[in-house]
């Protein structure tokens, strides 16, 4: 009796000294979160949130005190409340916290390639390993939806443009023409191998404002950091072969690469369309320094050379037996510094130079031309964040180039002519993250031309909210110019620059290895470059014209076991009003449709994988001066079915082999007519075909290193 007596006071005294804390945890929009943990600092009171987001629990502290709300993906909450005699209740607003590995992030006209990015939808191996690009950028990058073949040139064609209008950068820094030289009528490859590279950014429209001088497309490769294996590299090619050395040390490495191309012993087994002289013969060589500064600086220097050479004999349209000779020879340099560090736990700084020699020496049998471009770029970035919700970049850019032509340079009648235009910009652009669930970019790009003596300002916004987990909606709006090309702005320095504005609409859904993405977009042009009165020599910038169309892109490579694949279609709608056209119609390059299916599988028994890629392409437009009616022709339709396989006989040996055209399908990319009428008064003309109906690659790659492990695979 005693015992329970003492028992009760005891109960009572703590209970006349505990106080009750009620209250309610919401979120920004006044909705009730459940589950949060609510708690006194430095005590073991507290309680989680019911689900209507109440929470209710005892205390006998007294005094101030620390009240600490946590809740998954909301920022730590902490107030100080002074604890008297009386209950109380309170009203607690918890703040999302903008996780990067959570955020939304913005895709509308966006491929991002990285094997570390978490937007990545299209690896830098995919590059490597897609049957018929033969290890080509462009040629893997066109399988993706918004981009069309065009056989005959090689190049990326993007939502109506032509290949001039798709601009290449290197860890931010322009490349001057980076494709190799090509006979005509045949295309012309990439002058960078993708394993060069740890990611690649492909935009098809809306891109940021740190890249101009782009009308339709940018296409951004981030280099790679400090290789962390010394090694020597061996390919031994059925056109050529190379030799590749890299050493590392603790904080860098060098890397160095020769590689020569003979394609003349291949093009004399293989029947060509083309009557070659001289097939092509190339010699190219690679450098890459990498070294890191400080906690968290690099340090990059990248240099390429290639000395190339091919001649031909261009046949007659109405007497096969007459010809005359072509002969070019092409001489190229790039050098790309690139510096970038950390200046705080929120702000970081990058920027360099990059440097382009390019000179073509064309001759005929009765005149030479020589043609000289210099470029030089250089760009400083400063990008961080402003707060928790906003994300900032600025930077500054010079692009200065010159370009020089001289036909029969060596005589007293050689015609110079040239031009030299320096491009200052400025540029800014912020996201800001209403939560994790809504971005919003808004950029503006500033230019002044020093040819043009004016200012242009371009505006770039684009936004993007995730709908579900995993899927998400984005918009995007831009305008874009790009300076005329050289063989026009040569003529005429006070030619404006090509425009146009891109208005994107994008849903992507990412959700066990498997994305579906579908983009719908409308491009203006303004300001193209016209022919008055059809005269070549005299320019406008009176053409114009749209593009329009919509872009389905499926990949899975999580349901089957070792098998990848992705299928892609575009539809396009697009005319102009430009150059010679007469009135507006479909270019010659530009395809209604577009398809493509890529698969890879590793077959682990024999060590290999295959892949396969077909395409599919609707006939072109051309015109024919024998009918009435401008490009109102087409060509029949383009279908493609490559096929590569990679074996590994040993764990630092590949044998690569890659077909293109495996079926040896007649692809006809277009016709050409003769410029003078015969005697009946029709225009001779013949089809623009394949160099040949397949090619053919084989190549034994071996690697020389400590980790008997290591291989090319990654790189072919």
């Amino acid at each position: 009796m005693k015992a329970s007596l003492f028992v009760f006071v005891l109960l009572c005294v703590q209970a006349y000294g505990q106080v009750k804390l009620t209250g309610v945890i919401l979120n920004a929009d006044r909705e009730a979160l459940p589950g949060v943990n609510v708690f006194l600092v430095d005590t073991y009171d507290g309680t989680s949130t019911d689900d209507q987001g109440r929470f209710e629990f005892l205390t006998t502290e007294k005094g101030v005190r620390t009240l600490h709300a946590t809740f998954v993906g909301f920022k730590p909450y902490r107030q100080n409340v002074t604890i008297a005699d009386q209950d109380f209740q309170l009203e607690i607003i918890l703040e999302e916290e903008i996780n990067e590995l959570q955020a939304v992030t913005i895709t509308a006209g966006g491929f991002t390639a990285s094997d570390e990015s978490r937007r990545t939808i299209f690896r830098a191996l995919d590059i490597a390993t897609t049957a018929g690009a033969t290890a080509d950028i462009a040629g893997a990058l066109n399988t993706l939806p918004g981009t069309q073949k065009v056989g005959e040139s090689g190049r990326l064609f993007v939502r109506g443009g032509d290949g001039n209008e798709t601009r290449t950068f290197i860890d931010g820094l322009v490349v001057l023409d980076a494709y190799g030289p090509a006979a005509p009528n045949t295309p012309s490859r990439g002058r960078f191998l993708p394993f060069m590279f740890k990611g690649m950014s492909f935009s098809t429209g809306g891109y940021s404002s740190e890249y101009g001088q782009a009308l339709s497309s940018a296409l951004v490769l981030d280099s790679k950091d400090k290789s962390e294996r010394t090694r020597t590299d061996f390919g031994i090619l059925s056109v050529g072969g190379d030799v590749g050395h890299t050493q590392s040390w603790d904080r860098g490495s060098l890397a160095g690469k020769i590689q020569y191309t003979n394609l003349r012993p291949y093009v004399g087994m293989i029947r060509q369309e083309i009557d070659w002289k001289n097939a092509p013969v190339s010699l190219e060589g690679s450098s890459a320094f990498r070294h890191t500064v400080g906690k968290s600086g690099v340090l990059k220097f990248y240099g390429n050379f290639n000395h190339s050479n091919f001649s031909l004999y261009n046949h007659d349209i109405d007497d096969n037996a007459e010809k005359e000779l072509f002969d070019l020879t092409n001489n190229y340099r790039y050098l790309n510094g690139f510096y970038k560090n950390a200046l705080n736990t929120a702000w970081s700084v990058r920027g360099g130079f990059s440097y382009t020699y390019l000179q073509n020496k064309r001759q005929t049998e009765t005149e030479t031309f020589d043609e000289v471009e210099k470029g030089l770029h250089l760009k400083t970035v400063l990008e961080g964040s402003l707060s928790d919700h906003v994300e900032l970049k600025t930077g500054a850019e010079i692009i200065a180039r010159s370009f020089n032509q001289s036909v029969d340079p060596k005589t007293p009648q050689a015609i110079v002519a040239g031009f030299e235009e320096y491009i200052t910009s400025i540029f800014a652009e912020a996201d800001v993250f209403a939560s994790n669930r809504f971005v919003v970019r808004t950029g503006a790009r500033m230019e002044h031309n020093n040819l043009l003596q004016k200012l242009s300002v371009d505006p770039r916004l684009s936004m993007a909210y995730k709908i579900v987990s995993g899927g998400q909606i984005s918009i995007a709006y831009g305008k874009f110019r790009q300076s005329p090309r050289n063989e026009h702005l040569m003529q005429d320095h006070t030619l404006n620059p090509e425009r146009a504005t891109h208005y994107i609409l994008n849903y992507q859904h990412i959700k066990n290895n498997k994305t579906f993405r579908i983009e719908t977009y409308y491009k203006k042009y303004t300001q193209l470059i016209k022919f008055l009165d059809g005269d070549p020599t005299n320019l406008s910038n009176l053409g114009g014209g749209d593009a329009k169309g919509i872009e389905l892109f499926w990949r899975d490579n999580g349901s089957v076991n070792n098998l990848d694949y992705w299928i892609t279609y575009s539809y396009l709608d697009t005319k102009r009003y430009y150059l010679d056209f007469p009135s507006r119609a479909t270019p010659g390059f530009a395809s209604k449709h577009n398809a493509s299916i890529v698969a890879k599988y590793f077959v682990q028994k024999i060590k290999s994988q295959l892949g396969f890629t077909y395409s599919f392409t609707s006939g072109r437009p051309y015109n024919d001066p024998n009918v009435s009616g401008f490009n109102s022709l087409r060509t029949p339709n383009y279908a493609d079915l490559s096929f590569n396989w990679s074996y590994l006989p040993f764990p630092t040996v590949i044998v690569y082999f890659s077909c293109t055209n495996v079926l040896g399908r007649d692809n006809i990319f277009g016709y050409e007519y003769s410029t003078v009428p015969s005697e009946d008064g029709h225009f001779n003309g013949r089809a623009i075909r394949q160099p040949a109906p397949r090619f053919l690659f084989l190549g034994i790659f071996i690697t020389l290193s400590k980790d008997k492990s290591v291989n090319q695979l990654p790189e072919l």
